[in-house]
This record gives C-alpha cells, sequence and structure tokens, in this order.
C-alpha cells in the first residue's frame, strides 16, 4: 500500500467518525404553540389605566418613544386620580 493509499483511507474513515459524532447529538426541542401561548399567560394583565392611555394614544396617532411618554405620564396621572391631558404637553414638530 503506498503511502497516498494510507493517507485517503485515514481521510476517509475521519469524515465517516466525524458524520457519525454529529448524528448522535439531540436536536434541540422546540417550542409549541401551547408553550409559547402559555408563556403569553404568564404575564401580568394590563389594567384598566393602561388600556384608556393606549387608546388615548392610538386615537393622537403616537408612536415609538411619543407614545411611550404618553402613557407613561397618562398612567401616572391616572394613578394619582386626575384625569390624563387631553394633549401632550409640548409638541416638538
Amino acid at each position: 500500500m503506498t503511502f497516498t493509499s494510507r493517507l485517503a483511507a485515514v481521510a476517509l474513515a475521519s469524515l465517516l467518525a466525524t458524520g457519525a459524532a454529529y448524528a448522535q447529538t439531540a436536536a434541540p426541542a422546540a417550542k409549541t404553540d401551547a408553550a409559547t401561548t402559555a408563556d403569553k399567560k404568564v404575564t401580568k394583565e394590563r389594567t384598566a389605566e393602561s388600556l384608556e392611555c393606549s387608546k388615548q394614544a392610538d386615537a393622537k396617532g403616537l408612536k415609538g418613544k411619543e407614545r411611550k411618554k404618553f402613557r407613561r405620564d397618562c398612567k401616572r396621572d391616572a394613578k394619582a386620580g386626575t384625569t390624563a391631558p387631553a394633549a401632550p404637553a409640548a409638541d416638538k414638530k
């Protein structure tokens, strides 16, 4: 047997051994829809103040940082017992 044929045989054997090693590893378990739904149910329920502030932000067409700031101020005012502001205090547009 020549050196090149020995080298080819070793290379072939190592490829087969590597393939078998990868084939034996277990695939990670995929999340099912039921598991995803269960994760969503664990989250805290939204309060009436939060829902109302979201509706007001939707009516104003607020998005992004402006919406987040409006909702934060609205919920704080609702918890304090005052009514939510009808319009944002300062429009920078």
